[in-house]
């Protein structure tokens, strides 16, 4: 039987924030152009409070901008993300955001099960990231 207990030391490890860089970037109201942030692990009430705004209730493609608006917390010198800085993403930038989004909060696994073929054996094989920072 294995034991899931973790240890104090252990549970430090967790990390909870990932940085990014933007494939396009972000350009602020002065003409700035920002491509490095960070995004933090989602709380279940980032997953749920946006289900209540009113805008993602008239339009539930909506949801993205109020929860990536919650887990960004920096994109360039721009610290406050607010949904207005999420919508003036360039498209590309959104659904890099988005991916990033799912891989950093899935299951928590960075890998596959997969089944051979042959010996019908099945095993883990680890996931390449590239382009993650």
């Amino acid at each position: 039987m294995t034991n899931l207990t973790m240890m104090p030391e252990q549970a430090t490890m967790l990390q909870t924030e990932y940085e990014f860089t933007l494939p396009a970037g972000y350009v602020d109201k002065q003409g700035n152009l920002h491509r490095e942030g960070t995004m933090r692990l989602a709380t279940a009430a980032d997953e749920i409070v946006p289900l209540k705004d009113p805008r993602v209730q008239s339009n539930p493609a909506y949801l993205i901008v109020i929860l990536l608006s919650r887990v960004v917390t920096r994109i360039g010198s721009v610290e406050m993300i607010n949904p207005k800085v999420i919508e003036g993403l360039f498209a590309s930038d959104l659904a890099y955001l988005q991916d990033l989004y799912n891989r950093i909060n899935g299951n928590g696994m960075r890998s596959l099960q997969i089944i051979c073929p042959h010996c019908e054996k099945d095993f883990a094989v680890e996931l390449d990231m590239s382009g993650e920072s």
